[in-house]
């Protein structure tokens, strides 16, 4: 992207990963580092539009931000938004189940029934479509946790098609994270919180 004339703005932690030797052992290219970075938020312009940027802690990973563009009306929610499948909540890097859901929770504040929401992964959505997925994270949380309460181990969440059923019967399950491992992810995020 850099190459190709992009200004690379990121949240401060993405920043300070990308320095770190990947799993290999190799380094991420200097093109590949940000060049603007921030902390809570972040004003700029783009095409004459004033578009907010802000940090969303601990949702997909440590380093998430939103981004909304004031005059059309359209909220960018990276990877803490896949329409209409479970999320990749990346625990490794500092994401987790909770701080996912009130990531979601604040996109909320800007959205109207006008607003036009682009997910990290799917298509175009509204605020009817957002809501829903609010209302699965929600639900899952509640399951899983009820079972957490109840003394169910890791393996015996990961294996209860029930704590997860609603959704899957609506195709939830069917991209890269599938049924049993969001089970898993909510079980070890949850259980740590």
């Amino acid at each position: 992207m850099a190459k190709a004339g992009a200004t690379i703005i990121a949240h401060n932690n993405v920043k300070t990963r990308l320095l770190n030797p990947r799993r290999d052992g190799s380094s991420n290219p200097k093109e590949a580092l940000p060049v603007i970075t921030f902390k809570e938020q972040l004003y700029i312009t783009i095409n004459g539009e004033p578009v907010g940027v802000f940090h969303v802690a601990n949702a997909h990973t440590d380093g998430d931000a939103m981004l909304y563009f004031t005059e059309s009306n359209i909220l960018h929610t990276g990877d803490t938004y896949f329409k209409g499948r479970y999320p990749y909540i990346d625990l490794n890097s500092g994401g987790s189940v909770n701080g996912y859901i009130e990531a979601v929770k604040r996109g909320f504040i800007l959205v109207d029934d006008r607003t036009k929401i682009i997910p990290g992964h799917g298509t175009i959505a509204n605020k009817e479509d957002y809501r829903t997925f609010l209302k699965m994270l929600e639900t899952l949380k509640a399951n899983i946790s009820q079972a957490i309460a109840e003394g169910k181990t890791e393996d015996e969440v990961k294996a209860d098609e029930s704590l997860t059923k609603q959704y899957d019967d609506l195709g939830y399950g069917s991209g890269f994270i599938n049924s049993e491992r969001i089970r898993v992810t909510f079980y070890k995020s949850l259980k740590e919180e």
